[in-house]
């Protein structure tokens, strides 16, 4: 069975799919503050923006969850996310950007990634996004919505080591999943191993980002 999405896709929207996940963590919060849980990592106070022109993903599954973190000025904060599993994926054109506001004589510096921009795609294997805001066309093949996030087993499995998710809560799973012409927002990403072919860095001055 393939299901395609097509179209822009918001956090407000998206969560609509992803709120019982991200309710029945809220719950999570009381551990938290009482010191029973810690997170994965904390995410840094800055969010970053991704594009791709094509990801194909096998084993994938998605799940609500709960990131800790940090504002710039180093207050603590948490983020509410819908993080994408993949056990494989090969992405196409990847642009990965993060701004950094108000630095002394600077002002505004931007940090711009790009790679597989060549015949050679980026390669990752157990990759895992958080995302806060996902645009993109979505083909999904023999996927599986409502499953408990701890029984996602096309997926790589949940991320584990703290990570505040509820084994119990909404997650939805799938063979293979295909986004065109992505256009994200995360907070973090993770991947057992991560091959970024014709890698390039730069930095500049002002707002420059991937879109």
């Amino acid at each position: 069975m393939e299901s395609q999405v097509r179209g822009g896709t918001r956090w407000k929207r998206f969560a609509v799919v992803m709120v019982p996940s991200v309710a029945a963590t809220a719950c999570i919060g009381v551990a938290l503050a009482q010191g029973a849980l810690a997170a994965s990592f904390s995410v840094s106070g800055q969010s970053f923006k991704v594009t791709t022109k094509e990801l194909v993903g096998e084993g994938f599954s998605q799940y609500g969850a709960l990131d800790e973190g940090y504002t710039l000025k180093g207050d603590k904060t948490v983020h509410p996310v819908a993080v994408s599993a993949f056990k494989t994926a090969t992405i196409k054109s990847l642009c990965q950007s993060v701004v950094t506001p108000n630095i002394p004589v600077f002002g505004n510096v931007s940090l711009i990634l790009r790679a597989g921009d060549g015949a050679e795609p980026v390669k990752a294997e157990n990759l895992y996004i958080d995302v806060a805001e996902l645009n993109a066309d979505a083909t999904f093949t023999n996927i599986d919505i409502g499953v408990a996030a701890k029984d996602a087993k096309k997926g790589p499995g949940m991320k584990g080591g703290g990570e505040q998710a509820n084994p119990f809560g909404f997650a939805q799973q799938a063979e293979k999943a295909v986004l065109k012409d992505v256009k994200q927002t995360a907070w973090a990403t993770t991947a057992g191993t991560f091959k970024l072919s014709g890698l390039k860095m730069s930095l500049s001055t002002g707002v420059k980002e991937c879109y």
